[in-house]
């Protein structure tokens, strides 16, 4: 075992993310650093050491560049102890640093059980760091953009400058670390029994766990390696340098114009944050439809909102080559029976994500992986390699940071407990953060049908909904599919500026089987979105157009 020393170091004359980057790559050759990460926006480095290193020391090898980098200031704090492999047997070993490995490793502690993370990249996985975090706040910014100058209200006016995109950029990635420190190295601290092994994981054939190398034995194994972005085998592709989700957030510049290919959650939610800030967007879809997992109802309303804001969106196409570099590029797709090229100076590529499991060793070690690269489990989240489990992105679909936390410590407890949990997702509500928003819950009209079920269909537009006429924002629409016979909730589709805030209220009705009448005769409160539901169930019946504003 060996303390650990985190400084916080000021660093001057840096200009670029190149001058990060080189500074990192000075600190990492220093005998005795552990991690580190410098951030141009915020003229910092937070670098992690062996107790013995000095701050000089680091100070002195960041002057020593011949760059001009001086290091201005710092602080320090001690940080636990990290578990180095070959010390005694732990109860747990977490492979993975994010949500799913963070959780398994909390509920680890909680049950009095020693754990490690073992982490060879940056603590918090994509949500914190590329994904979830990131996006959604950048959303936000182009919203706040958008709304000041496209919005229903008489007398109110805003004269808009072009939107400084290094300033929204710099105060995402302040935000960024600001919550990995919070969340997960802060976390971490408060855990004694955890602790972090920096380096690689892999196993061998027998099962037994290694980082960098070393063994690294454990009674138990939690995998939770997360996902990363993943394009198809369109010809040319790999010839062609295009952003991912993770390059897109993090753009030095605004384009003029962007081609998106994939127009699932992900590619949407970028797509349109680019235009709003100025960007002509195009997206190409193979799927019939935009957001194809929703009901086609969504798909259809959310398509025309996002063509009345200027987006060109394309479902139903094929994408047959792509060519080109940043500035100039070039994607040919066949649509309707013909062929036509797309141009476009940046190419974004949103395709879905695949679980990182490559090079670790899993097949050889008797864990079977599914046609996607997914670890494949049981019930329990246990692999076929006994005492082994897997939560998580790693696990497959669905890829939602609430899913891979409830997974992880789940996963945990079986693996510590004996298997007595079932891993239950028969209720997952999802939301995509476009605007209007879409979230969802359960089965689809056509799902429903499929299955069966005697369906009986409840469709609310926003213009019914009284705090979407205050607001004077009346997109949207309420889509509830319900089983006639029971008159259970089996379904719940929104489209709403606050779809994401609405959705659960029709997820808990599902998971605890409240009939669509008894949500129509429960208290909601007036002028708001969450009323809207109270409404859709009551289309059910009635004709809400026929209703009092604060009709029961």
């Amino acid at each position: 075992m060996a303390e650990r020393t985190e400084w916080t170091l000021q660093i001057e004359g840096m200009t670029c993310d190149h001058c990060a980057k080189t500074i990192d790559e000075t600190l990492r050759r220093v005998p005795g650093v552990v991690d580190t990460a410098t951030s141009y926006p915020d003229r910092r480095a937070r670098v992690v050491t062996e107790a013995s290193v000095e701050g000089a020391k680091l100070a002195g090898e960041i002057a020593g560049t011949g760059k001009g980098y001086r290091v201005s200031g710092h602080s320090s704090r001690k940080l636990r102890v990290e578990r180095s492999p070959g010390d005694e047997e732990l109860d747990l070993a977490v492979v993975g640093g994010g949500s799913a490995g963070f959780a398994a490793a909390i509920r680890a502690a909680d049950l009095g059980a020693s754990a490690a993370i073992i982490e060879g990249g940056a603590l918090g996985g994509t949500c914190v760091n590329v994904g979830c975090v990131p996006s959604k706040t950048l959303i936000r910014a182009a919203e706040v953009f958008h709304r000041a100058g496209h919005h229903a209200f008489a007398g109110v006016r805003a004269k808009l400058d072009r939107p400084d995109l290094k300033a929204i950029v710099k105060q995402k990635d302040e935000l960024v670390a600001e919550l990995q420190q919070a969340k997960y190295w802060d976390v971490l601290a408060a855990y004694p029994s955890v602790m972090l092994v920096k380096g690689k994981a892999t196993f061998r054939e027998d099962g037994s766990l290694l980082v960098d190398g070393k063994p690294l034995r454990a009674r138990k194994v939690v995998l939770a390696m997360g996902s990363r972005p993943w394009a198809p085998p369109i010809p040319g592709l790999d010839l062609t340098p295009y952003l991912t989700s993770t390059e897109a957030l993090s753009l030095p510049e605004l384009p003029k114009t962007l081609i998106a290919i994939g127009g699932s959650a992900v590619g949407l939610e970028i797509a349109q944050l680019l235009a709003r800030l100025g960007v002509k967007v195009t997206v190409l879809e193979a799927l019939p439809r935009i957001v194809p997992a929703e009901d086609a109802d969504i798909g259809e309303a959310i398509a025309a909102y996002l063509r009345e804001e200027g987006m060109d969106l394309h479902p139903g196409v094929a994408v047959r080559r792509v060519s080109g570099r940043p500035g100039a590029y070039k994607v040919e797709v066949e649509e309707a029976g013909k062929t036509r090229t797309f141009e476009g100076e940046q190419l974004l590529v949103a395709t879905g994500r695949r679980a990182n499991t490559a090079g670790l060793g899993l097949e050889e070690a008797g864990i079977r992986l599914g046609k996607k690269g997914e670890v494949v489990v049981d019930e329990h989240l246990e692999t076929r390699r006994k005492g082994i489990y897997a939560a998580g992105d790693v696990a497959g679909d669905p890829m939602f940071v609430y899913v891979a936390a409830f997974a992880g410590s789940l996963a945990a407890e079986n693996a510590l407990s004996g298997n007595a949990r079932k891993y239950d997702l028969a209720v997952v509500p999802r939301v995509t953060f476009t605007d209007p928003g879409v979230a969802s819950v359960g089965h689809t009209e056509a799902q429903a049908r499929e299955r069966g079920i005697q369906v009986a269909v409840s469709k609310l537009p926003l213009s019914y909904v009284p705090r979407a006429i205050a607001a004077r924002d009346t997109r949207g629409l309420i889509k509830l599919v319900a089983d006639e016979k029971t008159n259970l909730l089996v379904g719940a589709h929104i489209l709403a500026p606050e779809a994401g805030e609405m959705v659960q209220a029709a997820a808990m009705a599902i998971r605890f089987s409240i009939r669509v009448d008894e949500i129509a005769a429960m208290l909601h409160p007036y002028l708001t979105h969450a009323e809207g539901l109270k409404l859709a169930c009551q289309t059910f019946k009635k004709d809400v157009a026929k209703l009092s504003r604060c009709a029961a």
